[in-house]
């Protein structure tokens, strides 16, 4: 194109070394900003010893690296991707709009603002080349250079969107759990209080945690036992008995030796280590993004059906996390009819899914990625081709997403994840959060090289056999605690820390 026709369509060959210069400067200062605010981010929080916050941050940069790179092959192979060509009909088939709404858009494109005219004709004029191409082989480009550039937006929207949500849910439930400092601090207070009384003989439904989790609704039946757990997630989810109970039961398994272990400032500390997982864009992710997209053709109203799937995996969640602690109430009230001191739960992994809490981590992150990415479509679809489009789809479809979008958001963020940040303390082992941060890095430089002195003793032949063989027998041990994924599945109980 020639410097002599529209300003539209002016290469850099004949447009202004300012305008080129001066947009440069633009872009380049936002990203220098952006890199500088997510670098004093991290130097600060590493001030504050806010490890894995900073590794959150570090998981968001990432994120948007990779997403940097998804931007950069969209834009050099946009050329080539507009040029694959294919039969008309296949073009004709699981379509989120029927073609009759194409056209008409179209006669609706006519009466577009000036703006708006300008973009389509830009993008015209740079597909005409591909469009060319094609139907010179009586075929049709396989995506257009328009329908690239508006998937170009919403992959960066989703992802902005999911890490803005996940930072909600963690900020509003975090202050929520940091309002059980104060039981934390009451409890420590009556123990010191009573620290040298003898311990009394109490009967066991005399307790309150007993009283609100054995005695009332369900427990005789177990339907009944759920439906209790159902509805308790939506008010008062957890009291101060449930808390000092589970607390005791965690002291007395895993702490017994440190009866004052601050139990609050580890379960804050696990929050965070789990948080670095949410914060993340999984491949399992984008693959529910591909399948998706995939499935949402005109007429199944896919974006509304989806909706639910988050919706009723949280109440799942909720309903579960609360079933816990009546299973924890259940077993001490069957199994005892009085007891001397203090009522102790039993943790124990047999109460999760398959034994495992960390299914419940996995299910809160895609929870809350598949809420975000709800609420990420929307306003795509909004912002990108009105609320009158064809895929935003009728009124009484909508309004429900959006109810549901903010109702999860709501509720995971003050009921599920403070229940989830205590129930999952009580399974059958301890998180590495229990240490902190400095007797962390000594237990896996020992474990370490307890492995190396194992490994070098037994490529002697086993020559060596005094030395300490204690030592690396019980490193070995704590060796689970430098695992990146899991928590650590040691029997070692603490003696102290906090």
């Amino acid at each position: 194109m020639s410097g002599g026709g529209e300003g539209e369509g002016t290469t850099l060959e004949f447009t202004p070394t300012w305008v080129v210069a001066a947009v440069c400067t633009v872009i380049v200062a936002i990203s220098l900003a952006a890199e500088r605010l997510l670098h004093y981010a991290g130097k600060y929080l590493k001030k504050k010893n806010q490890k894995p916050l900073y590794e959150a941050l570090q998981k968001v940069k990432e994120e948007l690296m990779l997403l940097g790179f998804i931007s950069l092959l969209l834009t050099v192979f946009q050329g080539r991707i507009v040029k694959l060509c294919v039969p008309p009909d296949i073009m004709k088939h699981l379509l989120p709009c029927s073609l009759s709404s194409e056209s008409a858009s179209g006669g609706e494109e006519s009466n577009a603002s000036p703006e708006v005219s300008g973009h389509h004709r830009r993008l015209l004029a740079e597909e005409a080349a591909a469009a060319g191409y094609c139907a010179a082989k009586d075929k049709v480009p396989l995506l257009s250079l328009e329908a690239l550039h508006h998937l170009h937006i919403f992959i960066f929207v989703l992802a902005i969107v999911h890490v803005t949500f996940s930072v909600l849910t963690i900020i509003f439930g975090g202050a929520k759990i940091r309002q059980w400092k104060y039981w934390e601090d009451s409890i420590a207070k009556d123990d010191y209080d009573t620290e040298h009384a003898l311990p009394k003989v109490t009967h066991v439904h005399q307790h309150d945690f007993i009283k609100k989790r054995f005695l009332g609704l369900g427990r005789h039946s177990a339907i009944l036992s759920w439906l209790h757990s159902f509805l308790k997630q939506f008010y008062g989810s957890v009291t101060k008995s449930d808390y000092a109970t589970l607390r005791l039961g965690f002291i007395m398994t895993h702490c017994r030796g440190n009866p004052k272990f601050n139990f609050h400032k580890y379960m804050i500390r696990a929050l965070e280590d789990d948080f670095k997982r949410v914060v993340g864009i999984s491949w399992y992710l984008w693959v529910f993004v591909i399948i998706f997209l995939l499935l949402n053709i005109n007429g199944w109203h896919t974006y509304f059906w989806i909706a639910f799937i988050p919706f009723i995996l949280l109440l799942a969640v909720g309903t579960k996390l609360e079933h816990v602690i009546s299973q924890l109430a259940h077993e001490v009230a069957e199994k005892h009819i009085a007891i001397e001191g203090e009522l102790v739960v039993k943790p124990s992994d047999n109460h999760f899914w398959f034994h495992r809490p960390q299914i419940v981590l996995f299910l809160i992150h895609f929870i809350l990625f598949q809420n975000a990415f709800e609420i990420a479509f929307f306003f795509w679809i909004l912002v990108q081709y009105g609320f009158d489009s064809c895929i935003m789809g009728q009124v009484r479809y909508i309004v429900p997403r959006l109810i549901i979008g903010v109702f999860i958001q709501v509720l995971c963020s003050y009921s599920t994840l403070p229940l989830y940040a205590l129930v999952t303390q009580m399974g059958t082992y301890f998180k590495k959060s229990i240490f902190d941060e400095h007797v962390q890095v000594g237990l896996v430089g020992w474990a370490q090289k307890a492995k190396k002195r194992k490994g070098l003793k037994a490529t002697l032949g086993g020559s060596t056999q005094g030395g300490s063989t204690n030592g690396p027998s019980i490193g070995i041990q704590m060796a689970a605690i430098g695992r990146k994924e899991e928590p650590p599945q040691s029997d070692t109980q603490p003696a102290n820390g906090s």
